[in-house]
């Protein structure tokens, strides 16, 4: 929305909403001078190119901002440049798929991934996914080189492996029809201390009667061949040499196998290296000892079939190794006794598309190891992809059998894949920042060990496509000293301000800052600006949602009354520190509401009618009422009670106001009813409705409903009362004199049981004192006889 203030001799722009700074904040802070730089600095920004956007006040970066709050910002759609990046299938040929009418095919003919050529137009922060497809072809051909150790301790081994040419070939049938095999050996290079050189020993290097051959560092023994008769032939005639040390030199010679392609007669097909040894292995730096600094140059150096420069170059790095690996898509096997198991383990881990196997004393397990090592590479793919250029990233993700999903670096592959098994990529490619180059980048990308690449050409964009239509020395441009370019001027070098009208020589001034110094004042832009070319150019502040503008950035949108911690209460826009208030609000910081219904009481009146409403809030001019309505009244009696006296002598001729009933009671319409039932319901009314009950002098209940309709006071009442019954006399003396027997005849029992209770207790002590009592018949104490004896003192007895 865009406002115009009287004092600041212009139009300024505002935001009601917290977008501009949520999403925008880093297309307004990048302080892009032209459409170009806008669109590099993030994927939602867009550039005006309406030559009337700005406003007074505001920098040539202003145009720049994401594309929503642009149209916000009433930029016509037309106007905004926000060019989106595409994606262009070049090559698609479709993966091959065999049934029984496909009769044998060539390499060339076989497709297994797809597509093959894509072009990416990107933006930056933009990123553009394409789905590549894989398909594990049926009977791809296969080219296996077999490179073996023939150092003295490899001599049982040599003897299984000179019938391994047929015996291979013939277990490979179940795979593929079209195989070829291949055959080198390797020692160590030829100088001290890895061999020794004296001449008896460089004729013969071992010791005893044992009849080895000179030792070599590498020997092409034979090219790729579909003969399996011809590689036994050759390889008996194979001898056994020797060295000093016990790791050999086997990265020379596989260096020399990945990169002599016509030599060793590499096909575009399954490639597969076994590396055969019983020992370790050096690599570089370990040249040294044999007085070799010149690092290995990763180059063909085989004349007549053997390494000649193996005195001269270094032993390759294991890094080395890898990338010509995979420049040369070589998938290695390596077969080792079980006792360097753990080293090559660990060179495994570092050479992608690679496995180990172990392998027997004497190599007897060679074809089985051949083939389950094979099954498993060729069971996963492994995706990789060229060099990015600067600012360019990608990611995977995969879609693997069975619907299983990986990202990450599990993104880049899929594993148990089977024969005629399709599997899927989705390849995300994003870019930073535009190249320092106008031409297109290409990467490609590949399955490791596959010759099938997509080649991948990225396209950039890096300007509008208004730059296009750019007017050179455009006289909007002070004097043509710039190109009118989407919108805006892009000044000539040397030139400087919104239509180039400084010379960077003019800059600063005394004559140009007067210029922007309001009212002959001190403040230059009133400290709010910079002053460029006699202009000003206001600061941006942290949150881009609030603007300085103006003509002398006197104005802002943010320092406006508040009101509820809100800016201009929110119901309203800050324009040059004054609120400009919405519909139906006023006041200085917007917080007066002009809307009168949310001071509506329930019968339809402002405030009740007993207040005014200010501000959307009554104020209640009778000091009794409260509430936000005007409807509560503590002290006051109830609709009912207030209008009971006049109900009761309209409708019944009695109560306290029936001699001044015309009077006092004339105020509301009365309408009799026959009962209860026929009284107004609430749920019936579309006015506040209240239900009365009263009762009056002589104990007699009344009902009626009070309501105000349209202004009118209307009374429904039932015209007869509910007066209570007198009392029956007879059943009251009945009731009572049968209560009186009934209670004498409970106190009676009472006392009988009671009575019981007592002589049960008292007869049962009695009989347990019975029980308890002791009697003694052998003498009372209290027994005197009833003869009494007297004996005479002077009887003698005679």
């Amino acid at each position: 929305m865009t406002q115009c203030s009287e004092q600041g001799g212009g139009c300024i722009f505002f935001l009601q909403q917290k977008s501009w700074f949520e999403l925008g904040s880093i297309c307004i802070k990048a302080n892009a001078q032209s459409c170009g730089e806008c669109i590099q600095v993030s994927e939602t920004c867009g550039w005006c190119s309406d030559e009337k956007f700005l406003t007074v006040g505001q920098p040539k970066s202003a145009r720049c901002d994401d594309v929503e709050s642009l149209r916000k910002r009433k930029c016509d759609e037309k106007n905004i440049e926000n060019p989106r990046g595409n994606i262009d299938i070049n090559t698609n040929k479709p993966v091959t798929i065999r049934n029984s009418n496909t009769g044998k095919l060539k390499p060339e003919q076989i497709t297994q991934i797809q597509p093959q050529k894509v072009t990416l137009t990107l933006r930056s922060g933009e990123a553009q996914t394409f789905d590549l497809k894989f398909r594990r072809a049926e009977d791809y051909p296969i080219d296996l080189y077999y490179l073996m150790d023939l150092s003295f301790s490899m001599k049982d081994d040599l003897e299984n492996v000179k019938n391994l040419g047929t015996d291979l070939m013939r277990e490979m049938q179940a795979i593929t029809s079209d195989f070829r095999i291949g055959f080198g050996s390797f020692v160590e290079k030829t100088v001290m201390p890895y061999i020794s050189t004296t001449p008896a020993r460089l004729i013969n290097p071992c010791t005893g009667n044992q009849n080895c051959t000179s030792p070599f560092s590498y020997k092409n023994v034979l090219k790729l061949t579909n003969k399996g008769d011809e590689f036994n032939r050759l390889v008996s005639q194979q001898q056994i040499s020797g060295n000093l040390d016990s790791p050999e030199g086997g990265f020379d010679a596989i260096m020399q196998v990945a990169v002599c392609e016509e030599q060793i007669g590499w096909r575009n097909v399954t490639r597969l290296l076994v590396f055969s040894t019983d020992a370790g292995f050096h690599f570089a730096g370990d040249g040294k000892l044999g007085g070799i600094v010149l690092p290995n140059d990763g180059k063909c150096h085989l004349e007549n079939n053997m390494y000649t420069m193996s005195h001269y170059y270094d032993y390759p790095s294991i890094a080395h190794l890898v990338q010509k690996l995979s420049d040369h898509n070589i998938q290695t096997i390596f077969a080792v006794t079980e006792e360097f198991q753990p080293v090559y383990k660990e060179l495994k881990n570092l050479i992608p598309k690679s496995a180990v196997g172990t392998l027997s004393s004497n190599s007897s397990n060679v074809i089985k190891l051949i083939i389950d090592a094979y099954n498993s590479l060729s069971s996963e793919v492994i995706l990789e992809n060229g060099r990015l250029p600067e600012g360019v990233s990608i990611t995977y993700k995969s879609i693997c059998k069975n619907g299983v999903e990986g990202t990450g670096e599990n993104g880049r592959k899929c594993s148990n894949i089977s024969l005629g098994d399709e599997v899927t990529f989705k390849i995300s490619v994003e870019a930073q920042k535009c190249p320092s180059h106008d031409k297109p980048e290409v990467i490609t990308i590949k399955p490791l060990g596959f010759t099938e690449e997509v080649e991948v050409v990225l396209k950039f964009i890096c300007d509008c496509e208004c730059a296009a239509f750019g007017e050179k020395n455009s006289k909007d441009c002070t004097n043509g000293h710039g190109t009118l370019e989407c919108g805006a001027c892009k000044c000539n070098e040397g030139r400087i301000g919104g239509q180039c009208e400084c010379s960077k020589d003019e800059v600063r001034t005394e004559d140009l800052d007067a210029n922007c110094r309001k009212d002959n004042g001190t403040d230059i832009c009133s400290n709010n600006g910079d002053c460029v070319c006699g202009t000003c150019e206001c600061k941006k502040r942290e949150n881009p949602a609030e603007v300085y503008s103006g003509q002398y950035c006197e104005c802002d949108n943010f320092n406006c009354d508040r009101s509820n911690n809100k800016l201009c209460g929110g119901h309203g826009q800050c324009v040059c520190r004054k609120c400009v208030c919405d519909a139906n609000y006023t006041g200085s910081a917007c917080d007066c509401s002009m809307d009168s219904s949310t001071c509506l009481a329930k019968n339809g009146q402002i405030c009740n009618g007993r207040g005014i409403c200010d501000c959307g809030i009554c104020k209640c001019t009778n000091p009794k009422f409260q509430g936000p309505t005007c409807e509560i009244c503590p002290t006051c009696p109830g609709v009912c009670t207030e209008h009971k006296d006049c109900v009761q002598c309209r409708a019944f001729k009695e109560g306290e106001k029936k001699d001044t009933c015309e009077q006092d009671c004339s105020y509301f319409d009365l309408i009799k009813v026959n009962d209860r039932d026929k009284l107004p319901q609430p749920t019936d009314q579309s006015f506040p409705l209240t239900h009365c009950k009263e009762r009056d002098a002589n104990d007699c209940w009344f009902y009626y409903t009070y309501a105000i309709r349209n202004g009118t006071k209307e009374v429904y009442v039932v015209e007869s009362l509910e007066c209570p019954a007198g009392p029956d006399i007879i059943p009251i003396v009945a009731g009572v004199v049968a209560g009186i027997v009934l209670i004498g005849l409970a106190l009676l029992l009472i006392w009988k049981l009671l009575m019981i209770i007592h002589d049960r207790r008292e007869f049962a002590k009695f009989e347990k004192e019975k029980m308890n009592a002791k009697w003694d018949a052998s003498e009372n104490p209290i027994y005197k006889s009833a003869v009494t004896t007297v004996i005479n003192p002077k009887y003698e007895g005679k």
